[in-house]
Order: C-alpha cells, then sequence, then structure tokens
C-alpha cells in the first residue's frame, strides 16, 4: 500500500514560516489558542490541513518554551531542560496526526510534559466560535478576521496579533480561491446546483485534458437564476477562462444556465444534456409500472453510435407516451437534440459515462453535502457560501481522474483544440 505524503511547495514554507515567527514573538497567545484547538472536535482536522502541520509543531515548541524556557545553546540550566525531539501525535476528530514533538527532561525526576501536547491528545469538546472563525477563513478572502477574533474570544487584544503573522497564515489560502484558469487545459466543464435549507448553490468543476478535475467555483442562486448563472461564468471568464475556444458543458438543462454559456462563452459551444437528469424527469411524469420499460428505451437509444439514430428511438418513444401521458412525452423530446451532443463529437463509448451525465459533479457534490450536514440551521446565504467553499476545497483533495480519462484526447481533437494549440505555437 502505497504511503500518504504531502507535497510542501515554496509558498508552503514562507507561510509556515511566518507563522513560526509570530508564535515564538507571542507566547502569551498559546494557551488560549491551546485551548481553543483542544476543543474543536468538528473542525480540527480541517483546519491542520489547511493552515498546515507546521502551526501545530510551533505551538508545541512554544508550549515546551513556556516550561523550560528559551532554548540556548551550551551547557543546560535549570530544573526543567531541552532534550531533542521525536515523532508523535495528536487526536483529531476521527483520526489521529503524525508530528515532530519537542522533548523535555526534569533534571532529577526525568521526563517532563508538554502541555500543549496533552492538551492535543485529548480533544474530547466542542467550539462552534472557533469553528465559525476558522470556516470564514477557510470559505472567504477575509481570513484576516480569524487569528485576531480567536484572540479577542480568548481574552486577547487584538493589538497583539501580528500583521505578518496573519498574511502568513493566510497565503495559502488565498492561492486557492484566487487561483487562475489559463494554463489549465480544461476540456468539460460540469455545472450543477445544489440545496442547502432555503438556499441554492451553483458549482463548476472541470476537467482538463489529463482527466484530473478541478473546482472552478461557487456562486449562491440556482441554474435557474439567470443572474447567478452570469455572474458565476464571468468569474470564470475573469479568472483566465478562454472564451475563443471551445469546451463540453455538461448541465442540467435549466434554460438561464445554457443562455448564460451562449452569452458568456459564445453560442458555438458544445452542450451536453445530463442524460440522468433528463430520466429523473420522464419517469417524475409516469406512473410507477411504466418507469423500468421507459428507461431501458432510453438508455438502450444513448448507446447508440450514431446520433440520429438514437433520436429516432427517442421520438418514437414519445409517440407511444403522449396518447397517455402527453407531460412525460413533452418532457422527453424537449432538448432531444443535445441529449447526442457527445454522439455528434464522434467520442468513443468508454466516455459516454463520465461525459453524458453531470455524475462527475454530483458525486462530489454528496461529499460537501456530508462535510456540512452538521448544520442544523443556514442562517442566511454568506454562511452557506462559507461552509460549502470549504467544503469543496477538502472534497476536492480526494478528485480522482475521470473513467474513460486515456481517451480524453479524441474530446479535445473535436473541439478543435489541436489546431487551436498549433496556431498558437506557430505565431509565438
Amino acid at each position: 500500500m502505497k504511503k500518504p505524503y504531502h507535497i510542501v511547495d515554496r509558498e508552503e514554507k514562507t507561510a509556515a514560516a511566518a507563522i513560526e515567527q509570530f508564535a515564538k514573538a507571542n507566547g502569551q497567545l498559546l494557551l488560549p489558542l491551546v485551548e481553543l484547538i483542544t476543543q474543536a472536535r468538528i473542525a480540527v482536522d480541517e483546519v491542520i490541513g489547511t493552515i498546515g502541520r507546521k502551526t501545530i509543531e510551533t505551538v508545541l515548541m512554544l508550549s515546551a518554551t513556556e516550561v523550560a524556557g528559551a532554548r540556548t545553546p551550551g551547557k543546560p540550566s535549570g530544573d526543567i531542560r531541552w532534550h531533542g525531539s521525536q515523532a508523535g501525535r495528536v487526536m483529531l476528530a476521527d483520526r489521529q496526526l503524525k508530528v515532530q514533538r519537542p522533548r523535555l527532561r526534569h533534571r532529577k525526576d526525568g521526563e517532563a510534559k508538554v502541555p500543549a501536547y496533552e492538551a492535543l491528545q485529548a480533544n474530547d469538546g466542542t467550539a462552534q466560535r472557533m469553528i465559525g472563525a476558522l470556516l470564514r477563513g477557510v470559505s472567504t478572502r477575509q481570513y484576516e478576521e480569524v487569528l485576531p477574533e480567536m484572540a479577542e474570544t480568548a481574552g486577547v487584544s487584538r493589538s497583539s496579533v501580528s500583521r505578518q503573522a496573519i498574511e502568513g497564515s493566510a497565503e495559502q489560502l488565498r492561492q486557492l480561491q484566487e487561483r487562475r484558469w489559463e494554463a489549465v487545459d480544461l476540456l468539460a466543464i460540469y455545472i450543477d446546483g445544489q440545496r442547502f435549507g432555503d438556499h441554492h448553490v451553483i458549482s463548476a468543476v472541470g476537467v482538463d485534458r489529463g482527466g484530473d478535475k478541478h473546482v472552478l467555483g461557487i456562486e449562491i442562486g440556482a441554474t435557474e437564476n439567470t443572474a447567478a448563472v452570469k455572474k458565476l461564468l464571468v468569474g470564470l471568464r475573469d479568472r483566465g477562462l478562454r472564451t475563443d475556444q471551445q469546451y463540453l458543458f455538461v448541465i442540467d438543462g435549466a434554460k438561464a444556465l445554457r443562455a448564460g454559456i451562449e452569452e458568456v462563452f459564445g453560442a458555438d459551444q458544445a452542450v451536453q444534456r445530463c442524460r440522468n437528469h433528463k430520466m429523473r424527469n420522464v419517469v417524475d411524469e409516469l406512473p410507477r409500472e411504466q418507469h423500468a420499460q421507459v428507461l431501458n428505451v432510453m438508455r438502450a437509444a444513448w448507446k447508440l453510435s450514431e446520433a440520429d439514430e438514437g433520436m429516432k428511438r427517442l421520438e418514437a418513444l414519445a409517440r407511444f407516451l403522449e396518447h397517455e401521458y402527453e407531460s412525460a412525452a413533452r418532457s422527453l423530446r424537449e432538448g432531444m437534440t443535445e441529449m447526442f451532443t457527445i454522439q455528434r463529437l464522434k467520442l468513443p463509448p468508454s466516455l459516454y459515462k463520465c461525459l453524458g451525465t453531470t455524475n462527475v459533479i454530483e458525486s462530489p457534490q454528496s461529499g460537501v453535502q456530508k462535510r456540512t450536514g452538521n448544520v442544523t440551521r443556514w442562517r442566511d446565504a454568506e454562511m452557506v457560501e462559507r461552509w460549502v467553499a470549504s467544503a469543496w476545497l477538502l472534497t476536492e483533495k480526494h478528485f480522482r481522474k475521470v473513467i474513460g480519462h486515456e481517451h480524453l484526447w479524441t474530446l479535445a481533437v473535436n473541439l478543435g483544440r489541436e489546431e487551436s494549440q498549433r496556431a498558437t505555437e506557430k505565431v509565438a
């Protein structure tokens, strides 16, 4: 079994160094921070993943300093002395995290405890105020408020929190939320909606040429909300998603979504309507005893390699249904042409499953739903946006390549990407 590993880039090292420097200069924040971390049953592991393992190790070092004094070169003095470091573990909500912990020894009584390490090994409480502050920072660009709010909650003046520490701890989060897309060769873009209480959220996930998935953005509103759809798409364009090349958009069929794609990216974009949404819409208009037969016919039609032949099969089904179930026939015919976009692009059947439905985005949406499942009352849209954005970032860590990714080159060719790339290289 492969061991998990963590890639540390230059920006993360810079952020960690800034956090460490701040912590060493502001030891008075140590105990309140340890208390808050100790109490955060729900979100401590999410905080670790976002801010970094280095932060916890810095807290442990500061705790040891509180007990043994500053570490100085030369012969040790005092009753409690530094004694190197060793691998350790701290308790999170549902797992353990490996860290390097400092060791202390009493001059006569042997091993001495590091209070912060003891506290982090016994995580058995909750701290909703801390969770709210941290998730607001994770899910918006206002992470600068988190450390001051944590300090103030613990009875420490906001003025004691250094600007350098705020900037250092926020650097990784800014990078995540200000990602640019010029350098990512996205081929397919999936857009779908989710509901949280009385609020709707539109999410977009892109798939690149290698089959890797990327969270592109979220927007408060439903897929039927024209303004929300346009805001999401314009945001993607402003962050580098080119509008002078073709993509395959996979959507649920909302008219506002279709119109937004045409307005922002152009009328020549390829759009594939989600077949799962279509099946649900059709059977919702039918009695239960008709479901199996109708679904079998629809699935068989979508397996055909020729779009025209598949449409003939569905049209025949619609004529059969309209005698007794006119609404079902009408639903089946609506947007039928875009049900077969992947066939018109002459794509291999191995790509039908991942490009013919919005499963690529619906599957991680279930992860987002799970990670926000502890919320019992959504107070406002701002709260929804904070939590959902945070949950998407965490879910993205578990993304895998799409099914059939080996054949995505055929999509690139049929979208004209190869010709576009050669033209760009020629100009360069």
